[in-house]
């Protein structure tokens, strides 16, 4: 077929491409006005641009008897005109946000609206704006300068909370057919931040773990089918791609917007993966004959990074040169958006946005990798590309903490099997041994005490040390060690006495021991105890090169009479959560993971450091905050969340008569935590409130009568998040003989 595509940019590329791949003769015509005054008449006409579709390129080429896989110009209101897109969307009962629409001269009205509903809210242009015309405020200040600044009709739509996904459907007028699930990256800067872009890449296919319980066939019957049976019934049957822009919320799926053509960079990173002919599927369209199973899609995934000129979207600098070699290497592919060829590998770039680099392979992270590869060939003047294209995807694909390399579930039946032997070796003197915080053991000779005890803990800092070692920030480390095995005393009510180091490496470096261990001696001087001494060990060929591992013994004191927890513990009493500074030492393995596609240095919407801070930021030494609390005689018992989080932790507290409630958001969630839980979309929530703190660093236990003076010794905010419960009265049927629980609701 001779096929003409319409447009010239980086989507029009990407079909020219893939309708050639299968030997169709392609013309890309930039001006659609004058397509046909050549007299070369195409077989089939394929519009890229929405511009295209509104002028009525469909409308023309029916008058002229020529097949075009593009809505009528009357249809293209689905995209051109949001409020009629969102009004009729309402009407046949497609799931969407609420919204509003208003005049340029209703800022005051619009405002009203916004603060009467309490909740975030989306700006957008009731119009044609290229892929920009979507503005998302970060708070109140910006949500009044967006509405204020709002040119010609404006819609105000409820801000939804999820990840995005874009489902593009290929329509014969009564059938649907889905192309495989896509994410884009509207946001400019790395973290999805920053203003709103035409797309700064993409991937597909979307992972299953984001759909949750849907399937793609129910997106298509809840957004695409509704659609295609109005424009039936009005006597339009849709022909063309309907692309709906959905939010995966809480909820469920919902509508964000409608597109009437071929998203951009979506068809960069889908068509890749069509091992069909797509101008033949498009033709069938046309003539209402596309069958789902002419569709065959390729295994694996596709992955587009989009070069744009440097002050793209705002104020890009036209005129620079880049130098592309022919071939970027194995399954890598570039489509042309905004260049001039000047030779056959150097280009001058004409548009802000220059080109996409796609990557294919059998999985995500191999088609990201050619991307990224195939992107640093490219050299020449400034260019800005984003270095976390698909950043969300890895944490998508998380059902449980054992699919990012831990299982909790392993290391308990490792301690059963070893808890016979080492409880041979306990005598009369040992206190607490396996499954506490810390071993005890009774020092009576201690003359100064009625009845001391030792209190003794031995940690490390997990896989966040990996991060310290990418990041050069190994000072920290050496705090959280500490602080670790001081809260791990703290709990059993015991008083830090003296810490031992040990440091290990591939390869020592003097000056990483040095920072790590002035930091230890820093922590130790706050806390109160003494640094004896330590070890460093230099193992080529146990470690890796360039890592290193640490860990610490901390020895404390306690009077036996207030050694915690106490035998007092009864149902009612209440769950103090007392704020974590962070993920302190635990779950870096999850996070890692999740944040593994994303530069540290970026800081993503809804934070306000970058994750490196946030990530590295110390364990806190709960010493100081708990001494006040501890002189009350208040607290029944204390559970520092460390690895295995809240229910794990809290459960040790507890004798075998009594189960825990704790109210999940009870106590603000801080930005790190709530960017996860957003993330991590497949993980169910003990899953989660086990692998990490989620924000509570320590937990106290104290009769409801003490609450109010007991958090009165703190400094800062404290929350009541649960109770103390009979175990026979636990949420969860179970028998008296079961051991505790902690029920997370």
């Amino acid at each position: 077929m001779h096929v003409a595509v319409i447009g010239s940019g980086g989507r029009e590329h990407a079909l020219m491409w893939a309708c050639e791949r299968a030997g169709h003769r392609v013309t890309l015509h930039s001006d659609h006005t004058h397509l046909f005054d050549a007299g070369d008449v195409p077989d089939l006409v394929i519009p890229g641009p929405e511009q295209a579709l509104v002028d009525g390129i469909r409308d023309r080429c029916q008058d002229l008897g020529i097949a075009c896989f593009g809505p009528l110009a009357s249809q293209t209101r689905w995209e051109s005109s949001k409020s009629w897109a969102r009004e009729m969307a309402d009407s046949l009962g497609i799931p969407g946000p609420a919204s509003a629409r208003f005049e340029q001269n209703q800022i005051d009205e619009a405002l009203t609206w916004w603060r009467d509903r309490g909740h975030g809210v989306v700006i957008k242009l009731d119009g044609l704006a290229a892929g920009k015309g979507v503005t998302v405020p970060a708070d109140d200040a910006a949500t009044i300068a967006a509405i204020s600044s709002a040119t010609g009709p404006f819609l105000l739509e409820e801000r939804l909370e999820g990840t995005e996904i874009s489902l593009l459907a290929l329509c014969d007028g009564i059938h649907a057919v889905a192309l495989p699930l896509a994410q884009d990256h509207k946001r400019i800067g790395e973290g999805d931040c920053g203003p709103n872009t035409g797309g700064m890449g993409a991937y597909a296919p979307a992972p299953a773990g984001l759909l949750g319980h849907y399937q793609i066939d129910d997106l298509v019957q809840t957004f695409i089918t509704p659609v295609l049976n109005w424009c039936a019934s009005e006597g339009q049957p849709y022909i063309g791609v309907l692309y709906a822009g959905l939010m995966m919320t809480a909820k469920g799926p919902r509508l964000i917007e409608y597109n009437v053509r071929f998203g951009d960079p979506e068809t960069q990173a889908i068509l890749p993966l069509l091992n069909t002919d797509l101008a033949q599927i498009a033709l069938d369209a046309t003539r209402g004959q596309l069958r789902a199973e002419d569709l065959q899609i390729r295994e694996g995934a596709a992955c587009a990074v989009v070069i744009a000129a440097p002050g793209y979207p705002t104020n890009p600098v036209l005129g620079g040169h880049l130098h592309i070699p022919a071939d970027l290497g194995t399954d890598t592919v570039w489509f042309s958006a905004g260049l001039r060829s000047d030779t056959e590998t150097r280009y001058t770039i004409t548009g802000g946005r220059a080109l996409a680099v796609t990557g294919i392979g059998a999985d995500l992270a191999t088609a990201r990798s050619r991307a990224y590869t195939g992107v640093h060939q490219i050299t020449g003047d400034e260019f800005h590309y984003r270095r976390d294209i698909a950043w969300r995807a890895p944490a998508i694909g998380l059902g449980s903490y054992a699919s990012a390399g831990v299982n909790i579930n392993e290391g308990q039946r490792a301690l059963s099997q070893m808890r016979s032997a080492v409880e041979r070796t306990h005598g009369p003197e040992v206190l607490r041994g396996l499954g506490s915080f810390g071993g005890a053991w009774s020092a009576a000779a201690l003359t100064k005490m009625d009845h001391p005890v030792l209190v003794a803990s031995t940690d490390g800092v997990g896989t966040k040390v990996e991060l310290a070692l990418q990041t050069r920030r190994l000072a920290g480390v050496g705090h959280d060690l500490v602080n670790h095995c001081v809260n791990d005393v703290l709990v059993q009510g015991a008083r830090p006495l003296f810490f031992l180091d040990y440091v290990a490496a591939s390869t020592l470096v003097a000056e990483d021991v040095a920072e790590i261990v002035t930091a230890m001696a820093e922590a130790c001087a706050a806390n109160g105890c003494a640094l004896l001494g330590g070890e460093t060990a230099e193992m080529p060929g146990v470690y890796h090169p360039g890592t290193m591992d640490l860990a610490g013994t901390l020895v404390g004191v306690v009077e036996h009479s207030q050694l915690l927890p106490r035998d007092d513990l009864a149902a009612g009493d209440l769950l103090i959560g007392i704020a974590s500074s962070g993920p302190h030492t635990n779950g870096y393995s999850l996070l890692r993971r999740i944040f593994s596609w994303i530069p540290l240095d970026a800081v993503p919407e809804g934070m306000n450091t970058s994750l490196a801070d946030a990530l590295l930021a110390p364990h806190r030494s709960y010493l100081d905050l708990l001494s006040p609390a501890l002189a009350t005689n208040m607290v029944k018992g204390l559970a520092h969340i460390t690895g295995g989080g809240i229910p794990e932790n809290l459960n040790r507290v507890l004798p075998p008569h009594l189960d825990a409630v704790v109210r999940v958001g009870s106590w603000p969630l801080p930005p790190l935590f709530a960017l996860v839980e957003q993330l991590a979309v497949s993980m169910d929530t003990v899953e989660l409130y086990t692998a990490l703190n989620m924000g509570v660093g320590m937990i106290a236990v104290c009769a409801p009568s003490d609450v109010g003076e007991l958090c009165a010794t703190s400094p800062e905010p404290t929350w009541v998040i649960g109770e103390l419960l009979p175990h026979n009265r636990s949420p969860v049927p179970r028998a008296v003989t079961d051991p505790p629980r902690v029920h997370l609701l």
